[in-house]
């Protein structure tokens, strides 16, 4: 989708995506975004005629992003645990970078009830996939001895999500990036002990 973007659509959707992720869909309007882009809001409309579609458009384009970078996850790394590290890691980064602290999704989920329909069902979306992409490393763990489950995978991994999406929360809440490893590793590691 971003090689069908014109470099001023797509100048628009990398400022939306950094108003997302400060704020949520809630905290910008157009004008916030017209002011940052130095155009004038009809012509942020040209691109994207509502905000519900420009939302809908960032949050596409993040999961497709997402969806790849799960998937080198799996072709770098010989093993599930590998890969459960490594995508702790590289949260930890972003977060410590202050590049990308905080998932969009996550964000977009605790407005969940007041978005539109459209944008509602990408974030949702996103949980989705990267549901099943957790449950198939712990599941793929388990057969190997790597991790011991209490619960199904599917359960095990809106666990370890939830864990992830917390220790983002604490970060942001505690203005402590080292906060979100401190978390994330003892969760890790719990997933590699027996009960």
């Amino acid at each position: 989708m971003s090689a069908e973007l014109s470099p001023k659509a797509a100048e628009i959707v990398a400022h939306t995506r950094s108003l997302l992720v400060a704020g949520g869909y809630n905290s910008f309007s157009y004008a916030d975004l017209a002011a940052r882009v130095n155009i004038a809001k009809a012509s942020i409309h040209h691109h994207f005629p509502s905000k519900a579609v420009l939302v809908k458009t960032v949050v596409s384009l993040y999961r497709g992003e997402a969806r790849a970078g799960l998937a080198s996850l799996e072709q770098q790394f010989d093993d599930p645990l590998s890969e459960l590290n490594a995508y702790a890691d590289y949260w930890a980064a972003c977060i410590r970078s202050g590049e990308s602290p905080f998932c969009i999704c996550a964000m977009l989920a605790t407005e969940l009830p007041t978005l539109p329909e459209d944008v509602a069902a990408e974030v949702q979306a996103h949980f989705h996939d990267l549901n099943a992409w957790l449950a198939g490393v712990l599941k793929r763990g388990a057969a190997a001895d790597q991790f011991h489950l209490l619960n199904s995978p599917a359960m095990s991994a809106r666990a370890f999500m939830a864990v992830v999406h917390g220790a983002m929360l604490m970060a942001r809440a505690l203005g402590d990036p080292k906060a979100f490893a401190t978390i994330v590793q003892p969760a890790i590691l719990k997933l590699t002990q027996a009960a």
